[in-house]
């Protein structure tokens, strides 16, 4: 699944467990941009490195997989979670469009100044 949004807020590296490493990430979502959606997305592990280069602001495309599991607690009753897993990350910038020239009619290179071209088409 994928998403596009602005990076709300980066959470801080949270060591688990000795092998175990997690990272959250907010998004703002704004389908509606009157009243835009805040979702968390964590990464995991090595993944939690995606999250270095970005800072809040920043619009990016989200790529990640839903994930539930079930929790069964003392008393018995069982409680279900959700959990959006990031795998990529693309950053979307605005720069290349910014700094692409206005069109131009491409040069003839094969004639001089001023001479006529006698081709037929």
């Amino acid at each position: 699944m994928e998403l596009k949004g602005k990076v709300h807020e980066i959470g801080a590296l949270q060591q688990v467990s000795e092998t175990f490493k997690k990272r959250d990430l907010i998004i703002e979502y704004a389908e509606n941009p009157t009243y835009p959606e805040y979702i968390r997305f964590e990464a995991l592990q090595d993944k939690t490195a995606l999250f270095d280069s970005l800072k809040p602001g920043d619009d990016v495309e989200v790529a990640f997989n839903l994930r539930g599991r079930p929790w069964t607690d003392k008393a018995g009753k069982t409680s279900y979670f959700n959990s959006l897993v990031v795998w990529r990350i693309n950053a979307l910038t605005n720069s290349a469009a910014a700094s692409t020239p206005e069109y131009a009619p491409p040069a003839d290179l094969n004639s001089a100044p001023g001479e006529e071209d006698d081709l037929p088409f």
